[in-house]
């Protein structure tokens, strides 16, 4: 039963009476439809206590909307507004208009978005219950991260990627975009508007989350394997940092080889830069091991890796690190306390649970499988094209398709999509560089039956625009 809390301020020096003005308040709190007739009113004696007055006060002013078929009276039930044709209906009792839904179901190949298998596994599910079963927190979690967490991300890092990693030097943070926005806080301390050197094409929430914060955004076009060390002297001046995807460049999927990292290295030690490594996807692999990552290559050079659980586990979570060291690591963690945490206590207990009890590995190593499985899919289907280019395939969870000329990338996603498939166009992926033609399709969320049904309909679409003669008959 819902009690109305009723808008009623008496004025004692009125010449009113008290009990008229709790009708007339209340009389006009129903026309105007803030108390509508779902509600109940509280009883005359709780109402008398609330404004101070006798309860003869109220039961003559609801006496009166009684007569006036204002409310009902259900004795022990208590009173209630009446429905009534010329009194309005609450606002917030309209309901909502529902969105329109597509008129068939969506296969979304949105890139960066992995399996739901998580949120399914026994092991998931039960160091959610470790977590809530630890006794309870009153304060707030510690600035840098629990402890516990940062010492669990530790040891992940030294199995999956070979890093000897100090638990001090890890940074619980909200994900990459979260980091980012650390970086550039902690930056703008030494240059009110630092300048950061970003791979075009590359991760455009990237560009976006570092320009709202604070930073001025320039580009450097990436070749085949990335980002080249070369090209980084004819920057000038020198930026305050760098960030780069060195393993499985994104979204080309290009690998930085060690000697570029090395030269790399080189030049952010002697110009003092910040290399910033996005480590997004490194568990997965396909073919070749992945290389070490450029955090563990000697260098005197100052080097942030950023890592999340996005791919591994899901967005969802909000959940990544940062691993830092040496003075860039001092200012970062000292801007982070300043700000303190945006994980939630709950959360880090149960990652740090799920990471110690090797919930992860065996997750990781399931879903390695099943991408794996859906990668072979997505070749079956176009790999045998001589019109179509795929790239980006040796890990991850993304492949690139580039396109022959007739066929439009945004023509074909706007057509894909009214026949139920979502696709993302290559070109937002650039910032300066004139943009190639061709899709990012994610193959990580759909399941092996809506993969391959979506890939018929995208090479149906294809063929619908350049016949199999290969001319153009539009």
């Amino acid at each position: 039963m819902a009690v109305a809390e009723l808008p009623v301020t008496l004025d004692r020096n009125s010449p009113s009476s008290l009990a008229a003005q709790v009708a007339a308040q209340l009389r006009r709190a129903i026309l105007e439809g803030t108390v509508g007739a779902p509600h109940h009113l509280p009883s005359s004696r709780r109402l008398a206590a609330d404004l101070g007055v006798s309860r003869g006060v109220v039961v003559r002013a609801y006496e009166q909307l009684t007569g006036e078929g204002y409310l009902e009276g259900h004795g022990a039930a208590g009173t209630r507004v009446a429905v009534r044709a010329d009194v309005r209906a609450p606002a917030c009792a309209t309901p909502p208009r529902p969105r329109e839904e597509p008129s068939r179901p969506v296969i979304d190949l949105t890139p960066g978005r992995p399996s739901d298998a998580p949120f399914a596994d026994r092991s998931w599910r039960t160091a959610w219950r470790e977590a809530l079963a630890e006794p309870g927190h009153i304060a707030l979690p510690p600035a840098l991260g629990t402890d516990r967490l940062r010492a669990a991300i530790a040891g992940h890092l030294a199995t999956t990627r070979g890093l000897a990693v100090d638990a001090e030097d890890v940074v619980v943070t909200a994900g990459t975009s979260d980091a980012l926005q650390l970086i550039v806080t902690a930056l703008r301390a030494r240059s009110p508007k630092p300048r950061v050197l970003v791979e075009d094409p590359g991760y455009p929430t990237a560009r976006r989350v570092l320009t709202t914060a604070g930073a001025q955004v320039q580009t450097l076009p990436v070749g085949p394997d990335g980002l080249c060390a070369a090209q980084l002297t004819t920057v000038d001046p020198a930026p305050d940092a760098v960030l780069i995807t060195p393993s499985h460049q994104y979204p080309l999927g290009g690998r930085m080889p060690v000697q570029e990292r090395l030269a790399l290295l080189e030049w952010a030690a002697e110009h003092q830069v910040l290399v910033l490594e996005d480590d997004y996807d490194s568990e997965f692999r396909h073919r070749r091991m992945p290389l070490p990552a450029t955090a563990s290559l000697p260098s005197q050079a100052e080097v942030a890796l950023l890592g999340s659980f996005s791919k591994t586990l899901s967005p969802w979570l909000r959940c990544g690190y940062l691993v830092v060291s040496g003075a860039a690591g001092d200012l970062l963690k000292e801007t982070r306390t300043g700000l303190d945490t945006p994980v939630c206590g709950v959360l880090q207990s149960a990652l740090a649970h799920y990471i110690d009890d090797g919930g992860l590995a065996r997750h990781t190593a399931r879903a390695r499988r099943a991408y794996a499985h859906r990668r072979a899919l997505l070749l079956d289907r176009l790999a045998d094209r001589p019109d179509l280019e795929l790239d980006a395939l040796e890990g991850g969870l993304h492949a690139v398709v580039r396109l022959p000329p007739p066929v439009d990338a945004e023509d074909l996603a706007a057509m894909a999509l009214t026949h139920g498939v979502r696709i993302v166009p290559l070109a937002p992926y650039y910032a300066h560089r004139p943009p190639e033609n061709g899709l990012v399709i994610g193959y990580g969320a759909p399941s092996d039956l809506q993969l391959t049904r979506a890939l018929d309909i995208l090479l149906h679409l294809i063929d619908t625009t350049v016949p199999p003669d290969g001319r153009d008959h539009t």
